[in-house]
């Protein structure tokens, strides 16, 4: 199984590692500024903040350094990073990007270019891979580490605040797929939960369904801690379904 990696987030590790997992091989370029991507747009590494070196992305991934430095360049000269030299350099987010997660993103209160059947078709999907993937989570044999780091990822979302909520609750849902140790299943869940989240983003943040999301992340961990699938899954299924009837109530 793949291991949870670092907590401490400070130089760009832990919560960011959730996407930053070993690359099979082929386009490994193209697959390098897709992951990064992904990582940046769904608000693991915040704007201002810095991602992990060229020399910790390259064992991450298991590319090149190479790679890792034409990925990072491209991306710079896109306006996603900013690369700075000396002694307190390194690739850093671009400050200027406008915060995902965050209650006055631009796309709040937009409508969404998907359609009524597009969004049930995400929807859909997303709800076989989750609830599969809270399922098998509950089936396997998780260490100390894994289950205190899935404990703290259901308590930092309960506790975080309106512009924070989205990528701790990006990061919870990541980490379950993590668990599973299929870095298959990770990639599908980060690409589908990036595609909910700018759904999200145009509907309002409502209070009253981030603390029933709470409560159900806690059954979600609570069934997957002690071992049992059928509550795991029954919990997940219950909390996407009530994600889905917002989006259906506000976008059609």
């Amino acid at each position: 199984m793949s291991g949870i990696g670092p907590t401490n987030d400070r130089d760009g590790l832990g919560v960011a590692s959730l996407l930053l997992t070993p690359i099979p091989g082929g386009n490994t370029y193209e697959q390098t500024v897709e992951r990064l991507l992904q990582t940046v747009r769904m608000g693991l590494v915040k704007p201002g903040e810095r991602l992990p070196s060229e020399r910790e992305l390259a064992v991450l991934l298991e590319v090149s350094r190479d790679t890792i430095r034409d990925a990072t360049a491209s991306l710079a000269d896109a306006g996603f990073l900013d690369i700075r030299r000396g002694r307190y350099g390194g690739t850093f987010v671009s400050a200027t990007l406008t915060d995902v997660s965050g209650q006055d993103s631009p796309r709040r209160g937009q409508p969404s270019a998907m359609g009524p059947e597009d969004i049930k078709d995400l929807l859909v999907f997303r709800e076989v891979l989750e609830v599969g993937a809270a399922r098998t989570a509950a089936t396997l044999e998780l260490s100390s580490d894994i289950r205190d780091a899935l404990w703290r990822a259901h308590v930092d979302s309960a506790n975080a605040s309106p512009e924070n909520f989205r990528r701790l609750d990006s990061r919870f849902h990541l980490l379950i797929a993590q668990i599973t140790g299929s870095r298959r299943l990770i990639g599908e869940v980060a690409s589908t939960r990036m595609r909910v989240n700018e759904l999200l983003d145009a509907i309002p943040l409502l209070s009253p369904n981030i603390e029933h999301s709470t409560v159900q992340h806690e059954e979600i961990v609570s069934a997957i801690l002690r071992g049992q699938p059928e509550l795991a899954e029954m919990a997940m299924r219950d909390h996407l379904e009530g994600t889905a009837a917002l989006l259906r109530g506000f976008l059609g």
